[in-house]
C-alpha cells in the first residue's frame, strides 16, 4: 500500500471527516460515535467494512458498561465537546476504567483515545493512572494528518513501503506510534531499573559509548531507553526482511535471534545490552505490540539504508549533534564506494567505523551486481560477499543497525534461497582504533586475552582463546555461543559441564582445548555471580578487530566516515592516549591548535596501519580541515612515525565538498583518497576535485544527485596560520554599568522654576531583573550636567543588523577619559548624583576591594572605549544565537552585555555583521560555548572559528559585505513591538531575514568561508 498522500480519498471518507471536525451542537454523541466508526472503516487501515470483530460500536465490558468504539487493542471514548476541563477530566477517568479492565481481561497492552471529532488525545495506563502521550487537533482539510496519527495508534495497516518519508511520519519521534511505545518502555524501565541484569547491561552500554563518544556522551535514562527501542525495532525488522512474522514469535526468541540460528544465519541478532526488556513480563507484552507496529511495512522493498533514517527520526537532532552522530548521505557513500572498489569480486573491503551500515550497503550492492554479471549462483554470491565486505563499530546501537542493513542489502530473495547455506554476517562490535594498543599483550603466548572487567574484582577475570581458532569466524562464534549457552543453562554453582562434544563437532584441535576449558570455567563462575550476561557477545565481537589486524588477514580497501570526535570532547584519559598516539605518528599539532584537533585523522592513519595491506586503497569522508587546515598538516604528509610503525600513505587528489548545499554535516567535509605505501609516502596534493551544487534533499540517491552536482578540477588554499580568527584580540567586553540603580536613568519633568541650560532632571530607571540587594535599594534622583548623560547599548537593545539606544546612564567621563574622584567634584550636579550612588554601593557591595569608580572601569572596560571610535560592531555576550549590529553614535557607551570592536570602514562592518548574524556561525561556534540556564555563553568563543579579516580584494568578502548592507535594510523594515520580549523580536527578525534570498546566500557563503 502506498502512502496516504499518494492515494485518492473516498468521497464518503471526506464527508465523514468534515462532519467530525465541524462542531455542531445539534449532533448527539451517538452520531459522532457512528461517524468515528465509519471513518475507521473507510480509511486505508486494511479493514473491511463488515469486519465488526475489529471495529465495534458500543462494545460490552461485561459489567454493564459499554465502550463507545473499540478497535483491536484500542478503546475510543467519544464526547460532544472536550473544550471544558471538567468534561475532559470526567471522560479521562471513565476511559481509564475501560483501558484497565480490557488489559486485565485480555492480558494485552491496551491504549485509549479520547475525542470529540476535532481534538484527538491518546493515552496509556501507568499504575492505573491514565497518561497522555500524543494529541492532534484538526480543522477542515487536514484529513491526512488524522489518518497517519490514528493509524499509528491502531497499527492495522499492512504493506507500507518503507520510504524515508514513510518511516519518519509513521515511526519517527513525532509519530503517535513512537510516542506510545516510548512512553510504555519508559514506564517498564523505571519499574525495573534496579534489576541486576538491567544494571549490568546499562553499565557496559555506557562504558562502550564513553569510549566512542567521550564527554559528549551522557549516561541518561532517556538515551538508554531510546537506544533500547531502536535496537529492538531493528531486530524485529530483521525478521521481517526474511519474510518471518515477528508478531507471531515469542519475544525472548525474537530478541535472542532463535529463528536466525535455526535458519543458519549468524551474527545478526544475539543477546546484547538491550534484551533486558524480555526478562520482564510486561516487557514481553510490549515487544509483541512493537512487532505488530513494525509488521505494517513491507521490509523486502528497501532500496537504501532505511535504518539510518529510523535512527535519525527517533534520536533528536540536538542529541545527535551533541553526540557527534551524523551519518553519510546515500549518494556520497555510493560514489565513494564506486570510486575505490574497482574490482569488487576480488577486493576485501572494510568500514572500520560503519555506523548504521551505509557504506556497507553500497559495497554489498556493488559486489552483488558484479556477481550477477559474472553469473555466480546465490550461494556463491552470499559466501563471497560475507567474506569481502566487513564492518566494525564501537557503538552498540550502530552495530545492530548495520547488521540488519547488511541483510537488507543482500535482499530477501537471496536470503531465502534454499541452496544458500549458512551465513555469518561480518559486522562486529569492536574497538577499531584499539585505543590501548595492546596487540602484543593480548596475543601473549598465542592466546587472545579479554578482561571481563566490571569493577567488581580487584584483579579482573580473563577470558583466553587460542588465536588459531579465530581464523574461522563462523566456527569461533559458534564455539563462544555454545560456551555462553552452557554456562547459563547449567545448575547454578554446579561443576562446569564437559565441552568434549562441542570440541568434536567443531573440530577444535587437542592442543587448544585446555585453554578453552579454563575460559569456560571462568564464564561459569561469572554466571553464578550474576555477571555473565553478555560476555559471550563481548568476546565474539572484540576478538574480530584483533584478528583483522594480523598481517595475513588485512583487507584491500578501507572505506567509511571515521568519527570526528573533537579533542575537547574527549575524556582526560582519551586525551592522554590520543596525544601519545598522535605524537608517535607526527599528527599532534600542539599549542593553540590542540583543541582544534579531532579523532578523524588519527583514526584514518591507525585503521590503515592495523587493517590495510600494503598497496591497499582508501576512500574516507573526513572534515574539510583534513585537506587544507594547519592542524592536519601532519596527516597530509603521508609519513607517520618512525620505522617501527612502518606506515605511510601515498595520497591522490581529494574531493572538496564544502560548496554542496544543503549542508549534510555540521562541518564542511571532504573525501581523501590514497593507498598504503610501504615506506614511500606521497603528501596530499594541493590539486583537488571541487564539488558544488544544490541537492533536492540531503539523502538523495546518487542517480538524482549526479544530475545536479558539478565536479571541476581546482587548487586548495592551505591555511598556515592558527585556526583562531585574527579578530579575537580586537573585540572587548563593554563596561560594567552596575548596579543599575546607580547609573541607568530616565528623565523627570523639570519643576515650575525650570533648569539651567546644560542640565537635566533624572531619576533611576528600575527593572524587574535587578537582583538583591539592589532591587530593594532606594532610587537616586537629581539634576546632572547633560554632558555626563550618555546613551548606552546593552544586550537587550541589539537585534540582527539593528540596534536601539533607548537607555541612558550617568557616566562620569569626558569624550576622552574617565574622571577621577577629584575631577567629579568640579561638577555640582554630577558630584551630587555620584555621592548618592557611592552610598548605595557601600551599603550593598559584597566586598571592599572595589570602589564604584573601579567597578565601572573594571579591567579598563570603560576607558578602553575612550575616545569613542567613529564606527563599531557589537554582538551579544550570551544568548541562544549570535546577533550583531553596527554602532555609529560617538557618545554611546557599550555595556557589559555586549562585545565591541572598532572597524575601519562600513564595508568591513557589514562584512562582520553578515558573518556573525549567519545562523551557521552560531551552529559552528556552539561546541566552544558553555551553557547557562537557558542560554549560551557566547563571549569570545565565536572567534575560535577561523573567521578571516575583511579583505577588499576578496570577492567573497565583498559579496558578504554587500549582502550584510542589504540585510540591514531588511531588518530596518521590520516593525518593533515594545510589548514583545527582545529575545522573541530577535528570533522574528532572524527568521524574516533568513527567509529572504539575501539571508540564504549569506548563510551559504559564511558556511563555505569558515566551516
Amino acid at each position: 500500500m502506498q502512502e496516504v498522500a499518494n492515494s485518492i480519498m473516498p468521497t464518503s471518507l471526506s464527508d465523514t471527516f468534515l462532519r467530525l471536525v465541524t462542531r455542531d451542537n445539534r449532533r448527539t454523541e451517538a452520531e459522532i460515535q457512528a461517524d468515528i466508526r465509519q471513518f475507521i472503516l473507510d480509511a486505508p487501515f486494511a479493514l473491511e467494512e463488515d469486519d465488526l470483530s475489529l471495529v465495534q460500536l458500543e462494545s460490552q465490558l461485561g459489567d454493564r458498561r459499554r465502550i463507545d468504539v473499540e478497535v483491536g487493542a484500542t478503546v475510543i471514548e467519544v464526547k460532544r465537546d472536550l473544550r471544558s476541563e471538567r468534561i475532559r477530566r470526567d471522560a479521562e477517568e471513565q476511559l481509564a476504567g475501560y483501558v484497565e479492565l480490557r488489559a486485565e481481561q485480555t492480558g494485552l497492552r491496551y491504549v485509549g483515545i479520547l475525542t470529540d471529532g476535532t481534538g484527538w488525545y491518546c493515552y496509556h495506563l501507568v499504575d492505573k493512572e491514565l497518561r497522555q502521550v500524543s494529541e492532534i487537533s484538526l480543522k477542515s482539510g487536514e484529513i491526512e494528518p488524522l489518518i497517519v496519527w490514528l493509524e499509528g495508534v491502531l497499527a492495522t495497516t499492512h504493506g507500507l513501503i518503507p520510504t524515508a518519508d514513510a518511516i519518519e511520519s509513521r515511526l519517527g519521534a513525532t509519530s503517535s506510534s513512537y510516542l506510545l511505545d516510548r512512553a510504555t518502555l519508559s514506564t517498564i524501565y523505571e519499574r525495573n531499573r534496579n534489576d541486576p541484569s538491567v544494571v549490568m547491561k546499562r553499565k557496559l552500554w555506557a562504558r562502550l559509548l564513553t569510549s566512542a563518544l567521550g564527554t559528549q556522551f551522557e549516561d541518561t535514562d532517556d538515551l538508554f531507553i531510546e537506544h533500547t527501542l531502536l535496537v529492538n525495532s531493528a531486530e524485529i525488522i530483521a525478521h521481517a526482511v526474511l519474510g518471518l512474522h515477528p508478531e507471531t514469535i515469542a519475544p525472548a526468541a525474537l530478541l535472542g535471534g532463535e529463528r536466525f540460528d535455526e535458519s543458519g544465519i549468524y551474527g545478526v541478532i544475539e543477546q546484547d545490552f538491550f534484551d533486558w526488556i524480555v526478562e520482564i513480563e510486561e516487557g514481553r507484552i510490549f515487544v509483541r505490540t512493537l512487532s505488530r507496529r513494525l509488521a505494517r511495512f513491507d521490509w523486502s522493498a528497501v532500496e537504501q539504508d532505511v535504518l539510518k533514517v529510523l535512527y535519525e527520526s527517533i534520536i533528536g537532532a540536538d542529541t545527535r549533534r551533541r553526540l557527534g552522530e551524523y551519518y553519510t548521505p546515500d549518494w556520497l557513500a555510493h560514489i565513494v564506494v564506486e570510486e575505490v572498489v574497482d574490482a569488487p569480486l576480488k577486493q576485501r573491503v572494510l568500514d572500520a567505523a560503519c555506523g548504521s551500515g551505509t557504506f556497507l550497503f553500497h559495497a554489498i550492492r556493488r559486489y552483488i551486481a558484479a556477481a550477477d554479471n559474472a553469473g555466480m549462483t546465490v550461494p556463491e554470491q552470499i559466501h563471497g560477499v560475507t567474506r569481502h565486505v566487513i564492518g566494525m563499530d564501537l557503538h552498540p546501537v550502530a552495530v545492530t543497525l548495520a547488521r540488519v542493513t547488511y541483510l537488507l542489502a543482500i535482499g530477501r530473495d537471496r536470503l531465502i534461497d534454499p541452496a544458500r547455506g549458512t551465513i555469518q554476517i561480518p559486522v562486529y562490535l569492536g574497538d577499531s582504533l584499539q585505543w590501548q594498543e595492546q596487540s602484543v599483550d593480548l596475543w601473549t603466548a598465542g592466546n587472545l586475552t579479554i578482561r571481563a572487567d566490571d569493577n567488581r574484582e580487584l584483579v579482573a577475570s580473563e577470558l583466553r582463546f587460542p588465536d588459531a581458532l579465530l581464523d574461522d569466524a563462523a566456527r569461533f562464534d559458534e564455539l563462544v555461543n555454545e560456551m555462553a549457552d552452557r554456562a547459563a543453562g547449567r545448575r547454578s554453582g554446579g561443576a562446569a559441564p564437559s565441552l568434549n562434544s562441542v570440541f568434536e563437532r567443531l573440530a577444535v584441535p587437542q592442543q587448544y582445548r585446555s585453554v578453552v576449558e579454563g575460559t569456560f570455567r571462568t564464564m561459569c563462575r561469572l554466571h553464578d555471580e550474576g555477571r555473565d550476561h553478555i560476555w559471550g557477545y563481548y568476546v565474539r565481537n572484540l576478538a574480530r578487530p584483533m584478528w583483522l589486524s594480523r598481517e595475513a588477514n588485512r583487507i584491500d580497501v578501507l572505506i567509511g566516515n571515521p568519527p570526528w570526535l573533537a579533542y575537547r570532547h574527549m575524556t582526560p584519559e582519551m586525551q592522554s592516549v590520543f596525544r601519545r598516539m598522535s605524537e608517535a605518528r607526527g599528527l599532534w599539532a600542539g599549542g593553540e591548535l590542540a583543541t582544534q584537533q579531532d579523532l578523524a585523522g588519527l583514526f584514518a592513519v591507525r585503521a590503515c596501519q592495523l587493517y590495510l595491506r600494503n598497496g591497499g586503497k582508501l576512500g574516507l569522508v573526513l572534515p574539510n580541515t583534513a585537506i587544507d587546515r594547519e592542524h592536519y598538516r601532519g596527516f597530509r604528509s603521508g609519513q607517520y612515525g618512525d620505522a617501527t610503525l612502518g606506515m605511510a600513505i601515498a595520497f591522490s587528489p581529494p574531493w572538496d565538498l564544502r560548496r554542496i548545499r544543503p549542508h549534510f554535516f555540521p562541518r564542511a567535509s571532504s573525501v581523501v583518497f590514497g593507498s598504503r605505501a610501504n615506506g614511500r609516502p606521497l603528501p596530499m596534493p594541493e590539486e583537488a576535485e571541487i564539488w558544488s551544487g544544490r541537492l533536492p534533499a540531503t539523502n538523495t540517491p546518487w542517480d538524482q544527485a549526479q544530475a545536479v552536482l558539478s565536479r571541476t578540477n581546482g587548487r586548495l588554499q592551505r591555511s598556515s596560520a592558527l585556526a583562531r580568527s585574527p579578530y579575537a584580540p580586537s573585540f572587548s567586553q563593554g563596561a560594567i554599568i552596575l548596579p543599575r540603580v546607580a547609573f541607568v536613568v530616565e528623565r523627570q519633568a523639570a519643576t515650575t522654576l525650570g533648569l539651567p541650560a546644560g542640565r537635566v532632571a533624572l531619576k533611576s530607571s528600575r527593572s524587574v531583573q535587578e537582583k538583591k540587594p539592589w532591587k530593594s535599594a532606594e532610587s537616586v534622583s537629581g539634576v546632572v550636567e547633560t554632558e555626563f548623560v550618555r546613551p548606552i547599548y546593552t544586550g537587550d537593545g541589539i537585534y540582527p543588523y539593528r540596534s536601539i539606544d533607548d537607555m541612558a546612564a550617568v557616566i562620569p567621563c569626558t569624550s576622552r577619559s574617565l574622571l577621577s574622584e577629584d575631577q567629579i567634584e568640579m561638577y555640582p550636579g554630577l558630584h551630587n548624583w555620584w555621592s548618592k550612588a557611592k552610598i548605595l554601593w557601600s551599603q550593598g557591595r559584597s566586598n571592599d576591594r572595589l570602589t564604584l569608580l573601579q567597578q565601572l572601569d573594571f579591567q579598563s572596560k570603560l576607558t578602553r572605549q575612550l575616545p569613542i571610535p567613529e564606527l563599531r560592531v557589537v554582538y551579544n555576550r550570551s544568548g541562544m544565537h549570535i546577533v550583531a549590529a553596527k554602532i555609529s553614535n560617538r557618545r554611546a557607551i557599550i555595556a557589559s552585555g555586549l562585545y565591541w570592536c572598532s572597524v575601519r570602514s562600513i564595508q568591513e562592518a557589514d562584512y562582520i555583521c553578515a558573518v556573525l548574524n549567519a545562523p551557521i556561525t552560531t551552529e559552528l561556534a556552539r561546541p566552544f560555548m558553555s551553557y547557562g540556564k537557558d542560554e549560551r555563553d557566547i563571549a569570545k568563543h565565536v572567534w575560535e572559528l577561523p573567521i578571516p579579516p575583511f579583505d577588499i580584494t576578496n570577492e567573497m568578502h565583498v559579496r558578504l559585505s554587500k549582502l550584510g548592507a542589504a540585510a540591514e535594510v531588511i531588518a530596518a523594515s521590520f516593525p518593533l513591538n515594545a510589548d514583545i520580549h527582545f529575545a522573541a523580536t530577535r528570533r522574528h527578525i532572524r527568521q524574516y531575514i533568513d527567509a529572504m534570498p539575501e539571508g540564504r546566500e549569506i548563510n551559504d557563503i559564511v558556511y563555505e568561508l569558515i566551516s
